[in-house]
């Protein structure tokens, strides 16, 4: 798959479910060969899933993201082991921070590396508070479940970002004991969830210091994790998409992003 090609590929998805309301007909052929085009650019293997190692995995927090703490918000990268941070669950201690830098080697940022921007009261009028920039596979917390923003992207509110004006890019992730959710800019977010290694990290020969080889069971996440799977998951999408024109058989997924959608004229772009 190119650089541009995902890229191009979210965000024609994202416009085609406004367009099959406007109409209320699509072409059954034209829904197989979108799924087939798209199946293709990714080389016929699994998509979309909550990957935290390989692909387009486990970046997370874009430097600069602000995150609650009992004593107010602070800056990912200025977070230390040990802190506190403020979760769903009440105040935990931090017990590990990864980091990864990516330099900029050609004029455009990969699709994987480049962060999915989530304006300033996106997802309800009182968060984001500001900005945030979370990698594509990072999952916030929508209706009991969790969903990567990859998947709610519309282009306006939620829309992939280039960042071609910066040389490097650094994200961090927050590590606690368990999966749980934690509020970057006010938003409820993931934290890190543990399925083999962290070995993606640039930093994880640190933890292996600090802790020694940890071969725990993965983690239980904390919500379900909704997600499309695969081709067949990218036509089922679509399908439901185009159905929804005339009986509404959208998913959680396709509801959540619905209704994220219908706020972007209340947001400051």
């Amino acid at each position: 798959m190119t650089d541009a090609s995902r890229r191009h590929f979210i965000e024609i998805s994202a416009g085609l479910a406004g367009r099959v309301a406007a109409t209320g007909i699509v072409s059954l052929p034209i829904l197989v060969s979108i799924s087939k085009r798209a199946r293709a650019e990714h080389g016929g293997h699994e998509h979309g899933g909550h990957e935290h190692g390989g692909g387009g995995g486990i970046h997370c927090f874009l430097r600069g993201t602000r995150i609650l703490t009992p004593d107010g918000e602070i800056p990912v990268e200025e977070l230390t082991i040990g802190a506190l941070v403020e979760t769903l669950n009440g105040p935990l201690p931090v017990k590990w921070i990864g980091h990864r830098s990516f330099t900029k080697g050609s004029p455009s940022w990969h699709w994987s590396v480049a962060p999915v921007r989530i304006a300033r009261a996106a997802l309800s009028d009182q968060y984001p508070r500001r900005d945030l920039y979370l990698s594509p596979k990072h999952s916030l917390l929508i209706d009991d479940c969790l969903i990567a923003v990859e998947w709610l992207v519309n282009g306006r509110s939620i829309a992939l970002t280039t960042m071609d004006d910066r040389a490097v890019i650094d994200y961090f992730h927050i590590e606690l004991e368990t999966h749980e959710v934690i509020f970057a800019e006010g938003a409820p977010a993931e934290t890190l969830l543990i399925t083999n290694d962290r070995e993606d990290f640039a930093n994880f020969v640190e933890y292996e210091r600090l802790y020694g080889s940890d071969e725990r069971p993965a983690m239980k996440p904390f919500a379900p994790i909704l997600t499309y799977k695969g081709g067949r998951g990218e036509l089922e999408r679509l399908l439901r998409m185009a159905v929804s024109a005339v009986v509404d058989i959208r998913d959680p997924i396709q509801r959540a992003r619905a209704r994220i959608a219908t706020r972007t004229n209340l947001v400051v772009m």
